[in-house]
């Protein structure tokens, strides 16, 4: 049994603002660091654990990864995989979780919409049009048998940011 966590990255700064030319370079705004924060914390609250931790490249998700990373004290089980930046290949990170099974049970992903709502729909229903609206700093738990690209999850739980920070 694999339980995969997915997890949006926080608010960042407006798509087109002076200074990033590169939607790539877009980082978390102070706000948006907060409400991460805030997300991590509650999920240390909810004994929430994982062994891995994987990331898009992309700026914001990165720091979204980090800040959880520090919160948890797991700084060592974070990587970024290419293919959860915006526009990467869903089914080659369903096959990194696939070589990776044994030794990480329980992982968190964090990275870009549409693209995680479209993978987390592929997993449950086995098509990607399922439609699921995973907020900035939202977070959903999925329960996976034998992983594979298609159906084969559960989703136990989503929770919103507002939820998270106990608003």
């Amino acid at each position: 049994m694999t339980t995969l966590y997915v997890l949006r990255h926080g608010v960042a700064v407006e798509r087109g603002a002076d200074g990033y030319r590169d939607d790539s370079e877009r980082p978390l705004t102070p706000d948006g660091e907060k409400k991460v924060r805030q997300a991590a914390k509650a999920l240390r609250r909810l004994e929430v654990e994982f062994d891995l931790l994987l990331t898009s490249p992309f700026a914001r998700a990165l720091r979204t990864a980090q800040i959880v990373a520090q919160v948890f004290g797991a700084k060592r089980k974070l990587e970024v995989c290419d293919d959860l930046a915006a526009g990467g290949d869903p089914e080659a990170v369903v096959r990194q979780l696939q070589r990776r099974h044994k030794s990480a049970e329980s992982v968190m992903l964090v990275g870009h919409e549409p693209y995680l709502s479209e993978l987390v729909s592929m997993l449950l229903t086995g098509h990607p049009g399922l439609p699921l609206n995973l907020k900035k700093s939202g977070l959903c738990k999925l329960t996976i048998t034998r992983v594979r690209y298609g159906r084969c999850a559960t989703l136990e739980w989503l929770l919103t940011p507002r939820v998270l920070s106990g608003r």
